[in-house]
């Protein structure tokens, strides 16, 4: 039976760890799998930007248009990212790619409601108490929201032996 898998990604080390995980634990099927890894980036919406702040610092429309190629970029970079560790995986895995704007929390349940994935596997941060109470956490919050079944993946210290 096919399965589709939703994995989050971002430009950080958790979300790189998580998928790497999930290509190993999950992802290793028999030849024949018809398995779908999504790979989903969710783009933080543009700021709405005034011609001038309350500073008065100008926002002429080549800042604002380089702000957007860099956020284009960043982008990219992380799909590139997750699309390489996808080709280091040594069996082959079918791999869809989606840039959605908005914020990481909705888009990420959104998108796992729309394509009706059967799994999510997100990285954990790993955000204390105090952090987490003024940033949030998006894998809590996903967890708590999406139908499908949810998985945290949390990358081990760097002195930890056990992986």
């Amino acid at each position: 039976m096919a399965r589709k898998i939703l994995v989050a990604v971002d430009e950080g080390e958790e979300s790189a760890y998580a998928l790497s995980w999930c290509l190993k634990n999950l992802m290793v099927t028999h030849p024949n799998s018809k398995d779908t890894l999504v790979l989903l980036y969710a783009k933080p919406p543009q700021a709405v930007y005034i011609p001038m702040d309350s500073t008065g610092y100008l926002f002429t429309s080549d800042i604002i248009t380089t702000m957007e190629r860099y956020s284009n970029h960043v982008a990219r970079s992380a799909m590139d990212k997750a699309q390489h560790i996808c080709k280091d995986f040594h069996h082959q895995v079918t791999v869809e790619m989606v840039v959605e704007y908005g914020d990481p929390r909705d888009v990420i349940c959104e998108v796992a409601e729309k394509l009706k994935v059967d799994f999510l596997v997100m990285g954990s941060h790993g955000y204390g108490l105090i952090k987490r109470a003024f940033i949030g956490s998006v894998s809590n919050h996903c967890a708590r929201n999406v139908k499908c079944p949810v998985l945290v993946v949390k990358k081990p210290k760097s002195n930890d032996v056990h992986r």
